[in-house]
C-alpha cells in the first residue's frame, strides 16, 4: 500500500511537471532547460525550497539565465516570483534583476522589465509578451550591485497563453493582482472552504463550487462613510485594445457603489464601467470596450456607506482583443499626426488668411548654416523668412485632428535665429474645434540659438482637438528665423516615456557610454555637454535633445594624426543584412579623419565600413550603415586629428536595427562637402 501511495504521488508530480508548458519552470528537481552562462557567476539550484539562486558568496558583477527556443505565435503571459534580499536598503549601486527578450535575428536582447527593491517575501511581475513569428529566448540577469551581502532568487516562470491582466484566481499567486490596503476594508480570496466573513458566500463562477476561488469585499468591517477597496491588476507592458470582461456577484442591502477604473503611470484615473443599483443573486457577466495604448492598470473599486452595505464578489476576468461592441474602425495612429517634412506637410496645413507664414526649405551641407534635424541635408520648415518677415506677421501651422479624451506627448525640434528677444516667438495652441478656443500650451522662453533643441508637452484634452504652431514677430527689428522639424506624437504622459525601457541596440550618451569602450591609446574619446571649448569647431550641443551628451575628441589635446577608438561590446552575429545609424559632426578647417570598421570574432582584420575625410558641415548629419555578421563581432569608431586645434570631431545617437537599412547612402567612403554653400531651397 505504501508502495502505491507513492507510485500515485510520483504519477502527480511527474503529471504537474508535463502540464508546464515550454519556458516555464518551478526550479523543483531542474532547471527545465535553463542553462547558465559560465563567462558568470553560477546559478544554484534549491530544489528543497523549489527556487534557484545567485548570491555573494562568489565574486562576480553579475549571473545570467537563459531559456530554451521558445514559439509564441499567439499573445502570452510571463509571471515571474522573485525576491531580492540585500543587507541594506539604500545602496548607491543596488542589485538588479533584469528580464530580457532575445529575439532570433537581433544581436541585442530587449529588456522587457527591471527590479532592484530588497523584500522579505516573494514578488511577483506580469509581463506582455506579444505574439511573433521569431524564435526567442528569455534571459535573466541578477546584477549584484555593490551591496556585500545580496542574493537574488528565482520561484517561479510561468509562461501561459493570454493577457496578464485575465485570471480565475485558482492560483495562489492570484495573477498579479493586488489589494491596496484599507484599515477596515480589503478585497480578499474567497471560495476553497474559507469562511471568515459574515456573509453568506458564493461558489465560485469558474468550478461553480465552493471548492473554487474567487475575490471578494464585505462591508461588514466599514467604519467610515464611502470606505473603499481597490483591487489593483498587472500593469499592461504593451499596447492592448479590446473587450474586458468579468463576471461579479452584488448583494446589497444599502448602497453600493461598484466601479472600474484604468489608471495610467501619471496617476489619472478613467472610469469606464460602473455597475447599476440592481441586485445580483447570482453570477453577472459585464463587459466593457477599453484601450491601453500605453501601460495602464485595471482597478475594480468598491465604496460602501454603511457597515450593512452586502459584498461584492468577482471572478473570472478575460480580455478579448475584438471590442465587445463589434465597433468598427480603425484606431487612432499617432504616426499620422507627426511628420519630417521630408516629402511634404503630411497632414499640416496653414491657414491662408494668415498669408504663407511657414515655408519648406533645405539647406546644402555648409559650415555656416545649419541644416534639418532629421538628416542634417534634408528638409524642415521655415517661419518668419525674407518673404514673409512684416510687423505684426503671424505664421500659424495647424495639425491633424485629434480624439479627445486621450493622454498625448507631442515632441518636435525647434532652432531660432537672429532674435534679439526670444519670449513669445514660438507658442503651440490647443485648438478645440467644437468651441473655437485655442490654449496656449508652451512657449519658448530661452534657447541657444541656431541649435536644434527638443521640447516634450503632455496634454489631454475631453473632446477632440488640433495642436496649432505659432510664431510671432512683433516688430521688423525683432524678425528673426524660427525653425521646426521632427514632430511627432506619442500616446501617454512624456514622463511615462521617460520611464519606458530603453529601445535595444540605442545610445544617445545621455547616461554612459553604452556598450561602447575606450581602447588604449594616446588619444582618446569624451563625453560632453554643450559646445567644445575649441571656437570655429565641434558642436554647439548634442543630437538627441540639443542640451545633452555625445563622445567627441578635443583636438587640442591631440597632435596631427593620433587616433581615437571607440568600441563596441562583442556583439552576437546574425544572418542577414543589419542597419546601423548615427550622426557625426564634422566642422572645423582642420578637421581630419572619422572612420567605422567592422572587427569580427577570432579575426584581426578590420573591414572598413566608412569613412568621412576632412570638414563636413556644421550641422550633425546622418551616417547609414549596411553590413552583415553570422559571427559576433564588433564596431570600431575611430576619429584621427587633423592638422590643426579646429578639429574636433563628434558622434551621438547609435542605432542598431536587424534588417537592411531603408534608406541607403550612395557614398560611403568621402571627404570635403560641396562647392554650393549656404544655399536655402525653397
Amino acid at each position: 500500500m505504501p508502495r502505491l501511495c507513492l507510485l500515485a504521488a510520483l504519477a502527480l508530480r511527474l503529471a504537474g511537471a508535463a502540464l508546464l508548458s515550454p519556458g516555464s519552470c518551478t526550479f523543483e528537481d531542474s532547471a527545465c532547460g535553463y542553462q547558465w552562462d559560465y563567462a558568470h557567476l553560477p546559478w544554484t539550484l534549491h530544489g528543497e525550497g523549489h527556487y534557484i539562486s545567485v548570491d555573494t558568496s562568489y565574486e562576480g558583477e553579475k549571473a545570467v539565465l537563459s531559456s530554451p527556443d521558445l514559439y509564441s505565435e499567439e499573445w502570452s503571459c510571463v509571471r515571474l516570483i522573485y525576491q531580492i534580499a540585500a543587507t541594506s536598503g539604500t545602496s548607491p549601486d543596488p542589485a538588479r534583476l533584469n528580464l530580457y527578450l532575445r529575439q532570433e535575428g537581433e544581436s541585442f536582447d530587449r529588456l522587457l522589465w527591471s527590479a532592484k527593491e530588497p523584500s522579505d517575501s516573494w514578488l511577483i511581475a506580469s509581463l506582455d509578451l506579444t505574439n511573433s513569428t521569431k524564435k526567442y529566448k528569455l534571459v535573466l540577469e541578477g546584477e549584484m550591485g555593490q551591496d556585500k551581502s545580496t542574493s537574488i532568487a528565482v520561484f517561479e516562470i510561468k509562461i501561459t497563453s493570454g493577457y496578464c491582466i485575465e485570471c480565475d484566481f485558482e492560483e495562489n499567486h492570484l495573477c498579479g493582482y493586488v489589494n491596496r490596503w484599507n484599515p477596515n476594508v480589503n478585497w480578499f480570496v474567497g471560495g476553497g472552504n474559507i469562511r471568515n466573513s459574515q456573509s453568506i458566500l458564493p461558489k465560485d463562477h469558474t468550478l461553480n463550487s465552493a471548492l473554487g476561488h474567487y475575490m471578494y469585499v464585505d462591508s461588514v468591517y466599514v467604519k467610515h462613510f464611502q470606505e473603499v477597496a481597490q483591487l489593483i491588476s498587472p500593469r499592461t507592458t504593451a499596447p492592448v485594445s479590446g473587450c474586458l470582461s468579468f463576471y461579479y456577484q452584488l448583494k446589497l442591502e444599502s448602497s453600493i457603489v461598484f466601479t472600474v477604473y484604468l489608471r495610467d503611470m501619471s496617476g489619472f484615473y478613467e472610469e469606464i464601467w460602473k455597475t447599476d443599483s440592481a441586485l445580483n443573486a447570482d453570477w453577472a457577466l459585464a463587459e466593457v470596450d477599453f484601450s491601453a495604448p500605453y501601460p495602464m492598470e485595471v482597478i475594480f473599486e468598491v465604496a460602501f456607506n454603511s457597515a450593512k452595505g452586502g459584498y461584492v464578489a468577482l471572478d473570472d476576468i478575460s480580455f478579448s482583443p475584438v471590442y465587445c461592441s463589434n465597433q468598427t474602425g480603425a484606431p487612432f495612429n499617432p504616426a499620422n499626426a507627426g511628420c519630417n517634412f521630408e516629402e511634404d506637410l503630411c497632414n499640416f496645413y496653414q491657414d491662408h488668411k494668415d498669408g504663407p507664414g511657414w515655408s519648406r526649405v533645405k539647406v546644402k551641407r555648409n559650415v555656416y548654416r545649419a541644416g534639418d534635424h532629421t538628416t542634417g541635408f534634408g528638409y524642415y520648415l521655415l517661419a518668419n523668412t525674407k518673404f514673409t518677415s512684416q510687423p505684426g506677421y503671424i505664421g500659424r501651422l495647424y495639425g491633424p485632428t485629434l480624439p479627445g479624451n486621450l493622454q498625448f506627448c507631442l515632441s518636435f525640434y525647434y532652432a531660432l535665429y537672429g532674435f534679439f528677444k526670444m519670449s513669445g516667438t514660438l507658442a503651440v495652441y490647443i485648438f478645440e474645434e467644437n468651441h473655437v478656443v485655442q490654449e496656449k500650451i508652451w512657449s519658448v522662453l530661452d534657447s541657444p540659438k541656431g541649435v536644434w533643441t527638443q521640447a516634450e508637452i503632455s496634454f489631454k484634452k475631453p473632446m477632440p482637438c488640433k495642436v496649432v504652431f505659432v510664431s510671432w514677430c512683433k516688430s521688423f527689428w525683432d524678425c528673426g528665423l524660427v525653425a521646426l522639424d521632427d514632430v511627432s506624437l506619442s500616446l501617454g504622459s512624456c514622463q511615462a516615456a521617460d520611464l519606458l525601457l530603453p529601445t535595444p541596440g540605442e545610445c544617445t550618451f545621455e547616461k554612459d557610454e553604452c556598450v561602447f569602450t575606450q581602447k588604449r591609446g594616446r588619444g582618446s574619446w569624451h563625453r560632453k555637454r554643450g559646445p567644445t571649448p575649441t571656437s570655429y569647431t565641434g558642436p554647439k550641443g548634442d543630437h538627441t535633445t540639443g542640451v545633452g551628451y555625445y563622445m567627441y575628441i578635443e583636438a587640442s589635446n591631440m597632435v596631427y594624426g593620433q587616433r581615437a577608438y571607440l568600441v563596441s561590446r562583442s556583439l552576437r552575429g546574425t544572418s542577414g543584412k543589419q542597419c546601423l545609424t548615427f550622426f557625426y559632426h564634422m566642422y572645423g578647417a582642420g578637421t581630419g579623419l572619422l572612420s567605422v570598421y567592422l572587427k569580427k570574432e577570432g579575426e584581426d582584420e578590420e573591414i572598413p565600413l566608412w569613412r568621412r575625410t576632412g570638414e563636413q558641415s556644421i550641422s550633425w548629419l546622418r551616417g547609414l550603415i549596411e553590413y552583415e555578421s553570422d559571427t559576433n563581432y564588433q564596431i570600431i569608431f575611430e576619429a584621427i586629428r587633423g592638422v590643426s586645434i579646429r578639429s574636433d570631431t563628434a558622434i551621438d545617437d547609435i542605432l542598431f536595427q536587424a534588417g537592411p537599412c531603408l534608406e541607403v547612402e550612395e557614398i560611403q567612403f568621402s571627404s570635403g562637402y560641396p562647392d554650393s554653400l549656404n544655399e536655402i531651397e525653397y
